[in-house]
C-alpha cells in the first residue's frame, strides 16, 4: 500500500508541479493582462518566493525575498517577458501584462519554506478573432444563394453556420494557423435568420447574413431570371435603335422636301 501511494504522489507532482497541487487552468486572449495568485495572504520575513517557467520550471522570472525586501524579475532566459512582468511584493503574485500567444504554458511559484509549489497555472494565450467574410457565391442556383463565410490565419477555432439558434454546419481547426470557409445554401425568399459564427474557448464574432441584399443577381450568374432581365435590356437597346433609325430618315426626307419645294419657288 505504501508503494502505491508514493507511486501517485509521484505522478501528481510530474503533472501537476507537486504532489497534491492542483493545476489552475487560465485562458486568456492575447494582448491581456493577468495575475497569477501566489496563494499567500503575506510572505513571511524569512521567505524567499520564486516564479518559474516551463512543464520542467526551467526558466526563472521572477524571486522576492522578504529578508533582503528585494523583488527580481529575471524576463526569462530569451527575454521574451521583458517589461512585461509585475510583482506584488506583499503576496508574491506574478502581473503578466499584455500578453501573447508564446506565453501559454506552465507557470509555478514556490517557496523555501514550503516543500511544494504554492500554485500552478497552465495559461493559454488565445489570438484575437477576426469578424467572418461572407461573399456570394455566383454559381447559384435558380432556387438558391450560394454563400460562403471564410477566415484566415486562424487556430484552435472553430467556423459555424446557424439559422437562428440552431447550428447548420461547423468546422474546426486545432493549432495549426490556416483559412477556413464554409459554403451555404439558402433560398431567395428565405425569411430566417443565418449568421457565420468562429470561436474559441473564451470569445466569438458573429457576421449575420443579409439575404436581401447579398442575394442579388451577380454578374457571371447563367440562371433564367438573369437571362430574361438580359433579354429584356436587349429589346430595349434594339426598340432604341429603331427609333433612332426611323427617326434620322425621317427627318432627312423632311430636309429633302423642303429643299425641293423651295427650288420650286425660285
Amino acid at each position: 500500500m505504501f508503494i502505491t501511494i508514493t507511486l501517485i504522489c509521484f505522478c501528481s507532482w510530474s503533472l501537476a508541479g507537486g504532489c497534491g497541487v492542483e493545476v489552475k487552468s487560465v485562458f486568456i486572449t492575447e494582448g491581456d493582462s493577468v495575475t497569477l495568485e501566489s496563494a499567500l495572504a503575506e510572505i513571511q520575513s524569512d521567505d524567499l518566493i520564486m516564479w518559474r517557467f516551463g512543464a520542467k520550471k526551467e526558466i526563472l522570472l521572477a524571486t522576492y525575498s522578504r529578508k533582503d525586501n528585494k523583488a527580481e524579475t529575471v524576463y526569462g532566459s530569451d527575454g521574451r517577458f521583458r517589461d512585461r512582468l509585475q510583482l506584488d511584493s506583499q503576496t508574491g503574485s506574478l502581473i503578466i501584462t499584455n500578453s501573447r500567444i508564446s506565453d501559454s504554458g506552465l507557470y509555478t511559484v514556490t517557496s523555501i519554506n514550503s516543500d511544494i509549489p504554492l500554485n500552478t497555472f497552465n495559461i493559454t494565450v488565445y489570438v484575437c478573432l477576426p469578424l467572418p467574410d461572407i461573399i456570394r457565391d455566383c454559381s447559384s442556383s435558380e432556387q438558391y444563394c450560394s454563400v460562403v463565410c471564410s477566415v484566415v490565419n486562424v487556430s484552435a477555432v472553430s467556423l459555424s453556420w446557424y439559422k437562428g439558434n440552431s447550428v447548420l454546419s461547423s468546422i474546426s481547426v486545432s493549432d495549426l494557423s490556416i483559412s477556413l470557409s464554409l459554403p451555404l445554401e439558402v433560398e431567395y425568399q428565405d425569411n430566417n435568420t443565418y449568421s457565420c459564427v468562429i470561436n474559441n474557448p473564451i470569445s466569438n464574432q458573429t457576421t449575420r447574413l443579409d439575404i436581401n441584399i447579398l442575394c442579388q443577381i451577380c454578374p457571371g450568374c447563367c440562371g433564367f431570371t438573369e437571362a430574361v432581365i438580359r433579354l429584356a435590356l436587349s429589346a430595349l437597346v434594339g426598340v432604341a435603335t429603331v427609333a433612332v433609325l426611323v427617326y434620322d430618315i425621317s427627318s432627312r426626307r423632311s430636309d429633302q422636301k423642303r429643299e425641293q419645294e423651295i427650288r420650286e419657288i425660285s
